[in-house]
């Protein structure tokens, strides 16, 4: 299915249910299909939607000035089924949290996979696993090869900075490779879409009920990040979920479909 939005269409998926909708953001290294194993697996909830932000597996980059909230709320609208849940995964859950400022009436409620936050100041200083790897990261973006900068990320969201290369392994890594691909291949600019919203300055005022979850193996400076966003949300749960590094849904994707249940169901 596809979502018209202003100036584009987003590819999308949809598992019918009963309930509030949820619907799950994909992070800045993936897309949609990051989700099919989670989204199977999700029973006694809404409607579950996912989709490609633009530039994003089968979203076409942006021709025009967009915002990916403005695309958030149109799905939503065309979704027509009262407040959503919003999962947001990394740079999804930067998307999510900002729809919880600027559109509370249509957030139902929130759970958030060590999300980015707009706002947030850049940390101030990186592990050294962490900085190694950006320092690799660096030296192949200069040099203009993809397929490197591809394996370094790779290694570093899913892996984990602290990790062997290789730690995931099998039909995960292949889809963590290819979803990445198509984003480097397009050559979007990371501040693409991004709203003017100052969420770390006004996280006090988010009064959506959510759930704060990170893996323990991700980057040091992400779990900082989300352990301080678990001490500024006025109505929030925190949940470590162990051995798995910053796109947990692909090594554990029946947990993460426990995870959000759990929370959409108030247990």
């Amino acid at each position: 299915m596809q979502f018209q939005v202003q100036g584009a269409r987003l590819s999308a998926n949809r598992w019918e249910g009963t309930g509030a909708p949820v619907v799950l953001l994909h992070a800045g290294v993936a897309d949609r299909r990051s989700w099919y194993s989670t989204a199977d697996q999700l029973v006694g909830v809404g409607t579950v939607v996912a989709y490609d932000r633009r530039g994003f597996g089968d979203s076409p980059p942006s021709q025009v000035p967009f915002e990916h909230l403005d695309d958030l709320i149109t799905v939503l609208d065309q979704l027509g089924e009262g407040p959503a849940w919003l999962v947001g995964s990394s740079n999804g859950g930067k998307v999510a949290l900002d729809a919880a400022l600027a559109h509370p009436d249509r957030v139902a409620g929130l759970v958030l996979l060590a999300p980015a936050i707009s706002g947030a100041p850049a940390p101030e200083g990186l592990d050294a696993m962490t900085q190694q790897l950006g320092d690799q990261l660096d030296v192949a973006a200069g040099a203009g090869d993809a397929q490197e900068v591809n394996r370094l990320e790779t290694w570093l969201w899913l892996d984990g900075p602290a990790s062997h290369e290789g730690r995931v392994s099998g039909a995960a890594r292949e889809l963590a490779l290819t979803m990445n691909a198509v984003i480097l291949g397009n050559e979007v600019p990371d501040d693409a879409g991004t709203s003017n919203i100052d969420a770390w300055r006004h996280l006090e005022q988010i009064q959506a009920t959510t759930t704060v979850a990170w893996g323990d193996l991700d980057v040091p400076f992400m779990i900082q990040r989300s352990e301080v966003l678990t001490t500024r949300l006025p109505h929030v749960r925190r949940q470590v979920i162990p051995g798995t590094a910053h796109l947990p849904y692909l090594e554990r994707p029946a947990l993460i479909a426990n995870l959000i249940q759990v929370a959409v169901g108030g247990g």
